[in-house]
């Protein structure tokens, strides 16, 4: 597939992350039938033989008990059964893959001071045309076969204290640095890349997109989910549909000098869209002004599902929970170790306890790439504190007492911010040897998408290391690399100390010392946040609810949200 030359130009899906745990409460209560026809059976059976006197043979009334009860047990035991079935037959829905097929060298976060651990899980959205639903619903035959790209990419970032959540967009023609990736399916590996982050998919897969992920926030990512044109149709028709809003007339269509259109037409105000128009809805840009205002409606549209969802009750509804359990496990693909309805359903568990207004909807901020007009790049500082927020658990909102699980040490600063993350910074048990038994290797990794690297920087900070008595410090002279955060990095449990205590020589958190298979000694990586001086640079820390205003945050319980139409796409 070629890549549009216009920014933001092709289609993309939907994801509606919310859905999936909803069929394994299904399954659950189904397969839960077990337990009680085993105890029919019981009851019937004490009932019939517990009796310490011997009945001189049945009555016709005993009789009738007696079958009565063995029919019901039959039925108890049939209904289970049945329940496993279709709980069979909604894993075998679920089609999984690989969680990571790249190795972005982020490992998973600390529990907080009460054992809590934030949940970050990635939806992504998929172009492809390989099937006759997808064709039917966009796209021309001649891609056909081409790998698919990830036209959306949302992480959901669930709190430590799970009592808040947060949702960032990266919009497709972002570019990035994309990890070497092995696809799981072929075999093929892809080298390491800086390009739009769209093609991630088409280099390994969704593992390959998590890694991107995890290489761009420096979180790890539990989870990725993926779902296509004709599964956003076949999720937004078990909903029931979904409220959207625009100010004017729109009706996406190709206009002379330029192509494509989604084919939206609706009429001013509030609508309730479902099927193929939900998907037009969601791939709407050109009457959006944009791949920005895209991204906009889509965070409108699951703002609305989410509280659409809540409203319809659907965990006491059988009909609709199996009906959105059937849909949502024959829509979505999952990494593997949520491959399962109870896996999804303990998730969408999870996820339910988020009050509406407690979910906060951003896009990344970015800027246009020098590069290439039609391409973008993540907007410095502005970006760096998104991903910092997500790293370090502090809520999107202001209505929380500070970082996740904040209430669990109660150490909480001016206006709720959190004093610190409320982590473990974990001191090694290994001891560290003396300083100037300590081997270090120093690598230039300042590259950054936006600026080259910076000459003579390991030289610099190596020199340093020496003059403060690790005098086994050398630069690596082999070519500059990027990494956007320094780093310490070791790769066995023995070096674990050493590594600590040349972090704690330059003032490098401890959270920032990682294990790693590729290097073969202490290295420290000094990434695009230190360019300069000898002082490690250290930013203050976030507080809640101090989100750029250039994300363009928007709140879960917000219904009053309405797109404006650019002019031409006006009817």
């Amino acid at each position: 597939m070629t890549q549009s030359s216009v920014h933001g130009e092709g289609t993309r899906p939907g994801a509606v992350p919310r859905q999936p745990g909803a069929g394994g409460r299904t399954a659950r209560d189904s397969d839960g039938e077990g337990p009680s026809a085993d105890g029919g059976r019981g009851g019937g059976g004490s009932g019939g033989g517990g009796s310490r006197r011997r009945s001189p043979g049945p009555g016709r009334g005993q009789r009738v008990l007696r079958w009565s009860a063995t029919t019901l047990a039959l039925l108890i035991l049939a209904t289970a059964g049945a329940g496993y079935l279709y709980y069979r037959h909604l894993n075998g829905n679920l089609e999984k893959g690989q969680r990571s097929s790249g190795d972005s060298k982020v490992r998973k976060a600390e529990p907080n001071a009460a054992g809590q651990t934030p949940l970050n899980i990635l939806l992504i959205g998929s172009d492809s045309r390989n099937s006759a639903a997808n064709l039917k619903l966009g796209g021309n035959r001649a891609s056909v076969g081409s790998k698919p790209l990830a036209d959306v990419q949302m992480l959901i970032h669930l709190s430590a204290d799970r009592r808040s959540a947060a949702v960032v967009t990266v919009p497709r023609d972002t570019r990035v640095d994309i990890p070497e990736c092995r696809d799981p399916k072929t075999g093929e590996t892809y080298p390491a890349t800086n390009t739009i982050i769209n093609e991630s998919l088409a280099r390994g897969g969704a593992g390959c997109t998590l890694a991107t992920w995890e290489k761009l926030t420096g979180a790890y990512i539990d989870h990725w989910m993926m779902i296509d044109f004709a599964g956003v149709v076949r999720m937004a028709d078990a909903v029931g549909g979904v409220e959207v809003c625009v100010k004017q007339n729109v009706w996406d269509r190709p206009l002379p000098g330029q192509r494509g259109g989604s084919g939206l037409k609706m009429t001013a105000g509030r609508k309730n869209v479902k099927g193929e128009q939900a998907l037009q809805w969601l791939r709407t840009r050109h009457a959006f002004y944009s791949d920005l205002g895209r991204a906009k409606a889509q965070r409108m549209y699951m703002n609305s599902m989410i509280r659409t969802l809540r409203k319809q009750n659907v965990f006491t509804d059988t009909g609709r929970l199996m009906s959105l359990a059937e849909a949502a496990t024959k829509s979505l693909k999952v990494s593997e170790e949520i491959g399962s309805v109870k896996e999804l359903y303990d998730l969408g568990m999870q996820l339910k306890t988020v009050p509406t207004d407690r979910i906060t909807m951003t896009t990344l901020p970015t800027v246009q790439d020098a590069e290439n007009a039609n391409h973008l790049v993540p907007a410095g500082a502005d970006a760096a504190k998104i991903w910092s927020m997500i790293r370090d658990d502090v809520p999107f909102d202001d209505k929380g007492e500070g970082r996740g699980g904040a209430e669990a040490d109660g150490k909480d600063g001016p206006s709720g911010a959190k004093k610190s993350t409320g982590r473990k910074e974990r001191a090694s048990d290994d001891p560290a040897a003396p300083d100037s038994e300590i081997g270090v290797l120093v690598r230039n990794a300042t590259r950054s998408a936006t600026l080259g690297p910076v000459g003579g920087r390991a030289g610099a900070l190596a020199r340093l290391l020496v003059e403060k008595g690790f005098t086994r410090t050398a630069a690596d002279t082999s070519a500059a690399v990027s990494e956007d955060r320094t780093s310490v990095r070791y790769p066995s449990a023995e070096l674990e100390g050493d590594a600590q205590r040349v972090a704690e020589s330059l003032g490098i958190p401890p959270s920032a010392v990682q294990r790693s298979t590729e290097v073969s000694g202490v290295t420290l990586v000094v990434g695009a946040d230190w360019r300069e001086g000898t002082a490690y640079p250290k930013e203050p820390a976030p507080q809640a609810g101090d989100v750029p205003e250039s994300a363009d945050a928007m709140n879960g319980s917000d219904s009053g949200q309405c797109m404006d139409v650019y002019a031409p796409y006006r009817w």
